[in-house]
């Protein structure tokens, strides 16, 4: 063999895997382009009220606007860690109120830092046409697209497990924990990535245990009031998951909890879940270091999701990166698991085009702002907007939530109500599990009857959301 073909044979080498760089680099773009498409339409939805999109937006937004408007860092407010406030408040600082659009386009941006981060993690798992597969999957998944126009903390927590779970795989152990600290500051669920890091270091304790340590550093960097209000920490994050593992309104005739969180999933990426748990059994069967760190994270994760009887659907999104990984790991399937991604690329393109309309509560609340005196005493549930007005606020039923005493005709009448508002987000969900809550479907029955109706906005006709009435006692 001479030395001039083995040159020529590197040279051809580099030369596709250039090639083979570059074309990646292409088809990577081609996904962000794509998902930062679909997140932008309907960005602006229901603006400039910050409850219609997703009502945590009013529990993050404005703490992140106080902070940099001489509130301070302490949020004095553990629901959530802190790091997606600490995000957002600098985009805050010019603004004269809360910007929730101006939230949002961060998130959005995060967001399409969890595409590149599963790329990244499918491309050092199984290669870049596994990259592709799993990028592809967060891009579109319809759960992704639509928390990624919210200014709340389900996508930062992904994009955190995603990149945790991509240096995993790579081996680099330290800075997992890093970013697995970081993800845990995002939204405590977060912590779950110890799991994965562990499997991954099995018997590397020194590097495991740097690992460990590094991340309680990065969550305590980035949530350092909980060391100032440790029992105001502890009892809220505790509340929060009490209420989850209670469950919420809406969910009483649901699926057992394993097939209502895999109905969730289905919902999110369509029939490429089959390829997954087709990949995650072929995982657990080849059992090397990447397969175990991929799948421990899966299995713990959904493990977790057992113990909720609330069975939103965000709480599946730190699962997407993994199962789209998961999806490509099959060589022979990833070109039937980017076909079947045209499922959830078209339920995403649907949502984002019911999002070019306007809400009902929208509409509602110009009616209001126009008919309503404004110092006319108002009652109003939580799923309605209202700007620049008090009202007596009618607390959201749920298991193991006391009644509400406000939802009592006769008892508003004599506080002096004039005005109530009631939506089906709230109404529809009560009706639907009338035993569970008999007095809260009895106020609605005594509405429909006593009092006179002034505003009924239904969807239809340029409008989506939930229906709205105004009733005048």
């Amino acid at each position: 063999m001479s030395p001039g073909s083995s040159v020529a044979r590197r040279t051809r080498s580099r030369g596709r895997a250039a090639g083979a760089g570059r074309a990646g680099a292409l088809a990577l773009l081609a996904v962000l382009a794509l998902g930062g498409a679909l997140r932008a339409v309907g960005i602006q939805y229901g603006l400039p009220f910050g409850t219609l999109l997703n009502p945590d937006e009013q529990s993050i937004v404005p703490r992140a606007w106080k902070m940099v408007h001489g509130g301070g860092l302490d949020p004095h407010w553990f629901d959530y860690p802190t790091l997606v406030m600490y995000l957002l408040a600098p985009f805050q600082a010019w603004q004269d109120t809360p910007s929730f659009l101006t939230a949002r386009v961060v998130i959005l941006v995060l967001g399409l830092g969890a595409v590149a981060a599963t790329w990244w993690l499918g491309r050092r798992a199984y290669g870049g046409q596994a990259a592709l597969v799993g990028a592809a999957t967060v891009a579109v998944a319809t759960i992704h697209v639509s928390y990624s126009r919210m200014a709340v903390t389900d996508v930062p927590l992904t994009l955190g497990v995603a990149a945790a779970l991509a240096l995993i795989v790579a081996g680099r152990l330290e800075w997992a924990g890093v970013v697995a600290g970081l993800a845990a500051g995002a939204k405590y669920p977060g912590v779950l990535l110890l799991v994965p890091l562990v499997v991954a270091g099995w018997g590397q304790w020194r590097r495991v245990a740097a690992g460990v340590a590094l991340a309680a550093a990065a969550f305590l960097a980035t949530s350092p009031f909980v060391l100032v209000h440790p029992h105001q920490a502890v009892h809220e994050a505790l509340r929060v998951q009490r209420l989850a593992r209670a469950g919420w309104l809406g969910f009483e005739h649901d699926y057992p909890t394993p097939l209502a969180f895999l109905d969730r999933l289905w919902q999110g990426v369509g029939p490429l879940l089959v390829l997954a748990a087709v990949g995650l059994l072929v995982a657990l069967w080849k059992r090397s270091r990447t397969d175990l760190a991929l799948a421990a994270f899966v299995v713990v994760y959904f493990l977790d999701l057992m113990t909720l009887n609330a069975h939103f659907d965000r709480y599946t999104l730190p699962l997407i990166p993994a199962v789209g990984v998961l999806a490509g790991r099959l060589r022979p399937a990833r070109p039937l698991a980017l076909a079947l991604l045209v499922v959830p690329l078209w339920w995403s393109i649907d949502d984002a085009s019911r999002l070019t309309r306007t809400d009902t509560r929208v509409v509602a609340a110009r009616w209001i702002a126009a008919n309503v005196p404004i110092a006319a005493p108002l009652a109003a549930e939580s799923s309605t907007a209202l700007s620049g007005r008090r009202a007596l606020p009618l607390l959201l039923p749920g298991p193991g939530r006391a009644f509400d005493p406000n939802r009592d005709v006769g008892r508003l009448r004599a506080g002096g109500v004039r005005y109530v508002v009631v939506t089906g987000a709230v109404a529809d969900r009560v009706q639907r599990a009338r035993t569970a809550y008999p007095r809260e479907a009895r106020f609605y029955d005594d509405l429909a009857r006593s009092a006179t109706r002034v505003l009924d906005v239904e969807p239809g006709a340029g409008r989506t959301g939930p229906w709205v009435r105004v009733y005048r006692l």
